[in-house]
């Protein structure tokens, strides 16, 4: 099974994620991950942040000349801003008590964060206590695990694209991208193939820039070629579409989670809410719809997997009106900004399709096996071909 575990602050000196479970002979390198990386500063009304951060990726251990070698992965993104700006950041996040307390502690917490909740949790009187581990920035290491699983899914034929369905109020009504498509949507600014509905996109997010707000929206991520079987219907705990909605639901800011047309089929009826069966001797078993987004009783049904995150509209904005309460005076105030996007949506989209890399990796290590990957990639192999040979229980 795969493992991941993220470790780092926003402002820190580095994130870390260590990844358990990969079979040896997976051909990686720091520039894969980097290029994956940079997908995730993609999109139209990102800050500051995205134009300097540079996300300068180590490979520390697990990997030599360019393949896995079946042990733990580590993987280091440097914060570049630790070096750029060292008089404020080495010290305000220095893990040395010779460098603290913090003299100007943040107490005047941001609603729609964490800040309130997990200073009362843990005990804390300093927000950034909390807002450093909080911060979407962590992504970044998931992205860099992601990498990895998307690369073992590719030996098995498997490839994950995404794209942005919904921002604030304007709504996609154009293609599903399928894999070949990928640079195209990477290529449009808010990572939408309906280009009418992109450009509404762009005017949507001037708007809210101007008035200093923010705004959410919808991403879709879609994997071909996944196999039959993966998950299962045995425990609550092994089922696909749980695993996925939970990974998914993780993700900073996310706030809904739909596998396939979840949402729409609620209103219908039961006879135009479900996928049609067919058999034919030259193609076997087909559903004629992928209503199920490709999962069916918590396993996967050979469609492709169609998972869809809400975001919320970002809490902190460039033009703070949010009543809020400094924890120490108890005066009351407004948010306080830092330095933030008008909206992350585009960026999600790249997060989510690593997450559900992740989830589908971890369910192939568990269904396929294998120390190697040339092992797993027969397993599957001999699966498929199984499969082929006539109908269930033949």
């Amino acid at each position: 099974m795969i493992r991941f575990l993220t470790a780092g602050e926003s402002h820190g000196k580095a994130l870390i994620v260590v990844i358990e479970g990969l079979p040896a002979g997976l051909e990686v390198s720091a520039d894969d991950v980097s290029a994956e990386l940079s997908r995730r500063r993609l999109g139209y009304g990102r800050g500051p942040r995205m134009r300097f951060e540079q996300d300068q990726v180590t490979l520390v251990g697990g990997v030599r000349h360019g393949r896995t070698l079946g042990s733990p992965v580590a993987i280091e993104i440097a914060n570049t801003e630790w070096e750029r700006n060292p008089d404020k950041w080495q010290r305000e996040m220095s893990p040395e008590a010779a460098d603290g307390p913090t003299e100007a502690p943040l107490t005047q917490i941001r609603p729609g964060h964490a800040d309130l909740a997990g200073m009362q949790k843990y005990g804390f009187t300093d927000a950034r206590d909390v807002l450093e581990r909080a911060s979407a920035r962590e992504t970044a290491a998931r992205v860099a695990a992601g990498t990895l699983a998307k690369k073992l899914l590719a030996a098995l034929g498997v490839e994950i694209v995404s794209h942005v369905i919904q921002m604030g109020p304007v709504r996609s009504h154009g293609e599903r991208p399928g894999p070949a498509d990928l640079p195209r949507v990477d290529e449009n600014e808010v990572r939408c193939l309906d280009l009418d509905a992109a450009a509404a996109m762009v005017t949507e997010i001037k708007e809210a820039s101007k008035e200093g707000d923010s705004l959410g929206g919808v991403v879709e991520a879609i994997a071909y070629g996944v196999p039959i079987g993966l998950g299962s219907h045995v425990h609550w705990d092994r089922k696909l579409d749980s695993a996925l909605a939970q990974a998914v639901m993780s993700i900073q800011a996310v706030k809904g989670v739909e596998i396939g047309d979840g949402f729409e089929v609620a209103g219908r009826r039961g006879s135009a809410a479900h996928d049609p069966v067919t058999w034919s001797d030259a193609q076997g078993y087909e559903r004629t719809s992928n209503l199920s987004g490709g999962v069916e009783g918590g396993m996967s049904t050979g469609e492709p997997v169609v998972v869809r995150a809400a975001m919320k509209p970002l809490a902190t904005l460039n033009r703070p009106t949010l009543a809020t309460v400094d924890t120490a005076t108890k005066e009351a105030g407004v948010s306080f900004k830092e330095r933030t996007d008008v909206t992350a949506v585009p960026a999600l989209g790249v997060v989510v399709e690593h997450m559900v890399a992740l989830v589908l990796a971890n369910e192939a290590t568990r269904k396929f096996g294998g120390d190697s990957v040339d092992e797993m990639a027969r397993n599957h192999r001999t699966f498929v071909e199984a499969l082929g040979q006539g109908p269930v229980g033949a």
